[in-house]
Protein backbone atom coordinates (compact mmCIF):
# COMPACT_ATOMS: atom_id res chain seq x y z
CA UNK A 1 0.00 0.00 0.00
CA UNK A 2 3.18 2.58 0.24
CA UNK A 3 4.43 2.25 -2.71
CA UNK A 4 0.50 2.47 -4.35
CA UNK A 5 0.61 5.61 -2.99
CA UNK A 6 4.46 6.73 -2.72
CA UNK A 7 4.08 6.41 -7.02
CA UNK A 8 0.64 8.34 -6.77
CA UNK A 9 2.30 11.17 -5.39
CA UNK A 10 5.55 10.85 -7.72
CA UNK A 11 3.48 10.24 -10.88
CA UNK A 12 1.41 13.56 -9.85
CA UNK A 13 4.30 15.77 -9.57
CA UNK A 14 5.89 14.61 -12.57
CA UNK A 15 2.91 15.76 -14.41
CA UNK A 16 4.12 19.07 -13.96
CA UNK A 17 7.40 18.70 -15.54
CA UNK A 18 7.50 20.30 -18.35
CA UNK A 19 8.40 17.50 -20.94
CA UNK A 20 5.45 15.52 -19.89
CA UNK A 21 3.66 18.26 -20.68
CA UNK A 22 5.08 19.41 -23.96
CA UNK A 23 4.72 15.19 -24.65
CA UNK A 24 0.93 15.64 -24.01
CA UNK A 25 0.33 18.11 -26.80
CA UNK A 26 1.33 15.74 -29.77
CA UNK A 27 -1.65 13.30 -28.99
CA UNK A 28 -3.79 16.35 -28.64
CA UNK A 29 -2.75 17.63 -32.09
CA UNK A 30 -3.60 14.00 -33.21
CA UNK A 31 -6.69 13.77 -31.55
CA UNK A 32 -8.01 16.88 -32.56
CA UNK A 33 -7.40 16.30 -35.92
CA UNK A 34 -8.71 13.37 -35.67
CA UNK A 35 -12.09 14.73 -34.09
CA UNK A 36 -12.37 17.02 -36.19
CA UNK A 37 -12.37 14.84 -39.31
CA UNK A 38 -14.41 12.09 -38.06
CA UNK A 39 -17.02 15.56 -37.26
CA UNK A 40 -16.89 16.80 -40.53
CA UNK A 41 -17.67 13.78 -42.35
CA UNK A 42 -19.83 11.50 -39.71
CA UNK A 43 -21.55 14.31 -37.56
CA UNK A 44 -24.53 14.99 -39.90
CA UNK A 45 -24.90 10.99 -40.78
CA UNK A 46 -24.89 10.25 -36.97
CA UNK A 47 -27.57 13.05 -35.87
CA UNK A 48 -30.01 11.59 -38.96
CA UNK A 49 -29.08 8.32 -37.84
CA UNK A 50 -29.69 8.78 -33.96
CA UNK A 51 -32.77 10.91 -34.33
CA UNK A 52 -34.53 8.54 -36.71
CA UNK A 53 -33.81 5.68 -34.51
CA UNK A 54 -35.04 7.49 -31.70
CA UNK A 55 -38.29 8.98 -33.29
CA UNK A 56 -38.89 5.07 -34.05
CA UNK A 57 -39.13 4.47 -30.19
CA UNK A 58 -42.32 4.85 -28.45
CA UNK A 59 -40.82 5.34 -25.50
CA UNK A 60 -38.55 8.27 -27.15
CA UNK A 61 -41.95 10.04 -28.43
CA UNK A 62 -43.33 9.86 -24.80
CA UNK A 63 -40.58 11.53 -23.44
CA UNK A 64 -40.73 13.84 -25.66
CA UNK A 65 -43.84 15.12 -25.61
CA UNK A 66 -43.46 14.97 -21.61
CA UNK A 67 -40.61 17.52 -22.28
CA UNK A 68 -42.71 19.59 -24.40
CA UNK A 69 -45.58 19.58 -21.85
CA UNK A 70 -43.23 20.89 -19.12
CA UNK A 71 -42.87 23.77 -21.31
CA UNK A 72 -38.82 22.11 -22.63
CA UNK A 73 -39.38 21.65 -25.99
CA UNK A 74 -35.96 22.75 -26.54
CA UNK A 75 -34.12 19.59 -24.69
CA UNK A 76 -35.77 17.27 -28.15
CA UNK A 77 -32.88 19.05 -30.03
CA UNK A 78 -29.92 17.89 -27.72
CA UNK A 79 -31.38 14.37 -27.32
CA UNK A 80 -29.50 13.04 -30.56
CA UNK A 81 -26.42 15.15 -30.24
CA UNK A 82 -26.36 13.47 -26.51
CA UNK A 83 -26.27 10.13 -28.01
CA UNK A 84 -23.91 10.30 -30.63
CA UNK A 85 -21.23 12.07 -27.96
CA UNK A 86 -22.20 9.45 -25.02
CA UNK A 87 -21.43 6.53 -27.42
CA UNK A 88 -18.49 8.29 -29.24
CA UNK A 89 -16.73 9.06 -26.26
CA UNK A 90 -15.08 5.81 -25.31
CA UNK A 91 -13.51 5.52 -28.52
CA UNK A 92 -12.55 9.08 -27.49
CA UNK A 93 -10.68 7.50 -24.81
CA UNK A 94 -9.92 3.95 -25.87
CA UNK A 95 -7.95 6.09 -29.40
CA UNK A 96 -6.48 8.13 -26.45
CA UNK A 97 -4.87 5.46 -24.39
CA UNK A 98 -3.23 4.21 -27.73
CA UNK A 99 -1.97 7.08 -28.21
CA UNK A 100 -0.52 8.09 -25.03
CA UNK A 101 1.29 4.61 -25.06
CA UNK A 102 2.45 4.74 -28.66
CA UNK A 103 3.63 8.16 -28.73
CA UNK A 104 3.89 8.91 -24.83
CA UNK A 105 5.04 5.68 -22.70
CA UNK A 106 8.58 5.12 -24.21
CA UNK A 107 9.31 8.76 -23.19
CA UNK A 108 8.14 8.62 -19.90
CA UNK A 109 9.46 5.66 -19.53
CA UNK A 110 12.83 6.87 -20.53
CA UNK A 111 12.29 10.40 -17.87
CA UNK A 112 11.45 8.21 -15.29
CA UNK A 113 14.15 5.52 -15.14
CA UNK A 114 16.64 8.38 -16.22
CA UNK A 115 15.80 10.28 -12.81
CA UNK A 116 14.94 7.31 -10.56
CA UNK A 117 16.27 4.11 -11.68
CA UNK A 118 19.74 4.92 -13.42
CA UNK A 119 21.32 1.89 -12.49
CA UNK A 120 18.20 -0.64 -13.08
CA UNK A 121 19.64 -3.22 -15.49
CA UNK A 122 17.49 -3.41 -18.58
CA UNK A 123 16.95 -7.14 -19.32
CA UNK A 124 14.18 -6.84 -22.50
CA UNK A 125 11.88 -8.89 -21.72
CA UNK A 126 9.43 -7.84 -24.10
CA UNK A 127 9.09 -7.02 -27.66
CA UNK A 128 7.04 -3.77 -29.61
CA UNK A 129 5.39 -6.24 -31.66
CA UNK A 130 3.99 -8.13 -28.72
CA UNK A 131 3.13 -5.27 -26.63
CA UNK A 132 1.39 -4.03 -30.16
CA UNK A 133 -0.93 -7.21 -30.90
CA UNK A 134 -1.16 -7.32 -26.92
CA UNK A 135 -2.55 -3.63 -26.88
CA UNK A 136 -4.42 -4.68 -29.83
CA UNK A 137 -6.10 -7.42 -28.07
CA UNK A 138 -6.92 -5.76 -25.15
CA UNK A 139 -8.76 -2.95 -27.03
CA UNK A 140 -10.64 -5.69 -29.21
CA UNK A 141 -11.83 -6.54 -26.11
CA UNK A 142 -12.68 -3.74 -23.95
CA UNK A 143 -14.53 -1.80 -27.27
CA UNK A 144 -16.45 -5.62 -27.01
CA UNK A 145 -17.14 -5.30 -23.66
CA UNK A 146 -18.28 -0.97 -23.56
CA UNK A 147 -20.55 -1.73 -26.51
CA UNK A 148 -22.43 -4.80 -24.67
CA UNK A 149 -22.61 -2.75 -21.86
CA UNK A 150 -24.37 -0.17 -22.88
CA UNK A 151 -27.37 -1.03 -21.48
CA UNK A 152 -26.18 -1.02 -18.32
CA UNK A 153 -25.56 2.66 -18.38
CA UNK A 154 -29.25 3.16 -18.27
CA UNK A 155 -29.20 2.36 -14.76
CA UNK A 156 -27.49 5.26 -12.61
CA UNK A 157 -25.65 2.82 -10.39
CA UNK A 158 -23.98 0.91 -12.95
CA UNK A 159 -22.96 3.76 -15.05
CA UNK A 160 -20.58 4.66 -12.47
CA UNK A 161 -18.97 1.13 -11.75
CA UNK A 162 -19.05 -0.35 -15.69
CA UNK A 163 -17.10 2.05 -17.73
CA UNK A 164 -14.10 2.92 -15.21
CA UNK A 165 -13.58 -0.88 -14.60
CA UNK A 166 -13.70 -1.49 -18.45
CA UNK A 167 -11.15 1.74 -19.32
CA UNK A 168 -9.16 0.38 -16.39
CA UNK A 169 -8.73 -3.32 -17.13
CA UNK A 170 -8.00 -1.91 -20.62
CA UNK A 171 -5.36 0.48 -19.06
CA UNK A 172 -3.63 -1.94 -16.48
CA UNK A 173 -2.83 -4.73 -19.43
CA UNK A 174 -1.41 -2.29 -21.61
CA UNK A 175 0.45 -0.11 -19.56
CA UNK A 176 1.53 -3.07 -17.15
CA UNK A 177 3.01 -4.35 -20.08
CA UNK A 178 4.94 -1.53 -21.74
CA UNK A 179 6.84 -0.23 -18.89
CA UNK A 180 8.20 -3.44 -17.94
CA UNK A 181 9.23 -4.69 -21.60
CA UNK A 182 12.28 -3.04 -21.32
CA UNK A 183 13.70 -3.75 -18.04
CA UNK A 184 11.75 -6.51 -16.70
CA UNK A 185 12.86 -10.39 -18.06
CA UNK A 186 10.35 -12.26 -18.93
CA UNK A 187 10.38 -14.29 -15.54
CA UNK A 188 10.26 -11.34 -13.86
CA UNK A 189 7.44 -9.46 -15.59
CA UNK A 190 5.14 -12.48 -14.74
CA UNK A 191 6.14 -12.85 -11.26
CA UNK A 192 5.81 -8.82 -10.44
CA UNK A 193 2.16 -8.99 -12.17
CA UNK A 194 1.49 -12.25 -10.01
CA UNK A 195 2.13 -10.68 -6.79
CA UNK A 196 1.24 -6.94 -8.02
CA UNK A 197 -2.19 -7.83 -9.94
CA UNK A 198 -3.99 -6.41 -7.79
CA UNK A 199 -2.71 -2.93 -7.11
CA UNK A 200 -2.25 -2.58 -10.83
CA UNK A 201 -5.44 -2.89 -11.51
CA UNK A 202 -6.68 -0.81 -9.37
CA UNK A 203 -4.33 1.97 -10.80
CA UNK A 204 -5.59 1.30 -13.87
CA UNK A 205 -9.49 1.49 -12.07
CA UNK A 206 -8.62 4.89 -10.18
CA UNK A 207 -7.34 6.42 -13.65
CA UNK A 208 -10.20 4.93 -15.15
CA UNK A 209 -12.59 6.80 -13.28
CA UNK A 210 -10.11 10.14 -13.63
CA UNK A 211 -10.85 9.72 -17.34
CA UNK A 212 -14.15 9.51 -16.71
CA UNK A 213 -14.59 13.17 -15.26
CA UNK A 214 -13.63 15.31 -19.06
CA UNK A 215 -17.00 13.87 -20.41
CA UNK A 216 -18.49 16.89 -18.86
CA UNK A 217 -16.37 19.28 -20.92
CA UNK A 218 -16.91 17.17 -23.74
CA UNK A 219 -20.84 17.27 -23.53
CA UNK A 220 -20.63 21.28 -22.28
CA UNK A 221 -18.65 21.43 -25.32
CA UNK A 222 -21.60 20.01 -27.49
CA UNK A 223 -24.76 21.43 -25.69
CA UNK A 224 -23.14 25.00 -25.93
CA UNK A 225 -22.50 24.90 -29.92
CA UNK A 226 -20.80 28.81 -29.22
CA UNK A 227 -18.04 27.21 -26.89
CA UNK A 228 -17.43 23.55 -29.09
CA UNK A 229 -14.24 24.62 -30.91
CA UNK A 230 -12.67 25.18 -27.26
CA UNK A 231 -14.44 22.68 -25.00
CA UNK A 232 -13.92 19.67 -26.93
CA UNK A 233 -10.25 20.24 -27.86
CA UNK A 234 -9.94 20.70 -23.89
CA UNK A 235 -11.77 17.46 -23.25
CA UNK A 236 -9.10 15.62 -25.30
CA UNK A 237 -6.59 17.46 -23.94
CA UNK A 238 -7.70 16.62 -20.22
CA UNK A 239 -8.22 12.58 -21.17
CA UNK A 240 -4.43 12.94 -22.50
CA UNK A 241 -2.86 14.26 -19.56
CA UNK A 242 -5.53 11.79 -17.62
CA UNK A 243 -3.36 8.72 -19.27
CA UNK A 244 -0.01 10.43 -19.07
CA UNK A 245 -0.90 10.66 -15.22
CA UNK A 246 -1.28 6.74 -15.88
CA UNK A 247 1.71 6.30 -17.22
CA UNK A 248 3.89 7.73 -14.69
CA UNK A 249 2.08 5.96 -12.43
CA UNK A 250 2.27 2.97 -13.52
CA UNK A 251 5.87 3.49 -14.37
CA UNK A 252 6.79 4.60 -10.98
CA UNK A 253 5.19 1.25 -9.39
CA UNK A 254 6.30 -0.97 -11.92
CA UNK A 255 10.19 -0.13 -12.03
CA UNK A 256 9.94 -0.04 -7.80
CA UNK A 257 8.53 -3.07 -7.31
CA UNK A 258 11.05 -4.33 -9.83
CA UNK A 259 13.87 -3.08 -7.65
CA UNK A 260 12.80 -4.60 -5.06
CA UNK A 261 12.07 -7.47 -6.39
CA UNK A 262 15.60 -8.03 -7.72
CA UNK A 263 16.70 -7.05 -4.19
CA UNK A 264 15.27 -10.00 -2.92
CA UNK A 265 17.68 -12.44 -1.61
CA UNK A 266 17.84 -15.88 -3.88
CA UNK A 267 17.45 -18.97 -2.32
CA UNK A 268 19.37 -22.08 -3.49
CA UNK A 269 17.11 -24.55 -3.07
CA UNK A 270 13.81 -23.65 -3.91
CA UNK A 271 11.13 -25.32 -1.91
CA UNK A 272 10.25 -28.76 -2.72
CA UNK A 273 13.99 -29.49 -4.69
CA UNK A 274 15.79 -31.93 -2.55
CA UNK A 275 19.91 -31.73 -2.68
CA UNK A 276 21.82 -32.34 -5.42
CA UNK A 277 23.59 -36.04 -6.07
CA UNK A 278 26.94 -34.37 -5.60
CA UNK A 279 26.21 -33.42 -2.44
CA UNK A 280 25.09 -36.89 -1.39
CA UNK A 281 28.30 -37.93 -2.63
CA UNK A 282 30.55 -39.79 0.74
CA UNK A 283 33.31 -36.65 0.79
CA UNK A 284 36.75 -38.43 0.13
CA UNK A 285 38.99 -38.58 3.74
CA UNK A 286 41.39 -36.44 4.21
CA UNK A 287 44.73 -37.33 4.88
CA UNK A 288 47.06 -35.42 7.30
CA UNK A 289 50.53 -33.62 5.33
CA UNK A 290 53.01 -35.66 8.17
CA UNK A 291 51.69 -38.80 7.75
CA UNK A 292 52.57 -41.04 5.01
CA UNK A 293 50.28 -41.84 2.61
CA UNK A 294 48.53 -45.79 2.90
CA UNK A 295 50.42 -48.52 1.32
CA UNK A 296 47.88 -49.78 -1.96
CA UNK A 297 46.37 -53.35 -1.48
CA UNK A 298 48.05 -56.40 -2.95
CA UNK A 299 46.28 -57.74 -5.47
Amino acid sequence: MNLLFDSFWRAAAYCLHPRVVLLSLAPLVLMVGLAVGLGYFFWEPALDAVSATLASWDLVTSFVLWLEGIGLPGLKAALAPLVVVFVSTPVIVVVSLLMVAALMAPAILTLVAQRRFPTLERKHGGSVIAGVFGALGATLVALVALVLSIPLWLVPPLVLIVPPVIWGWLTYRVMSYDVLAEHASRDERRELMRRHRGSLFAIGVLTGYLGAAPSLVWVSGVMTVVLWPVLVPLAIWIYTLVFAFSALWFTHYALSALQALRAEPELLLMPGEGPSPTSLAPAEPAVHPSLPPAPAPHP
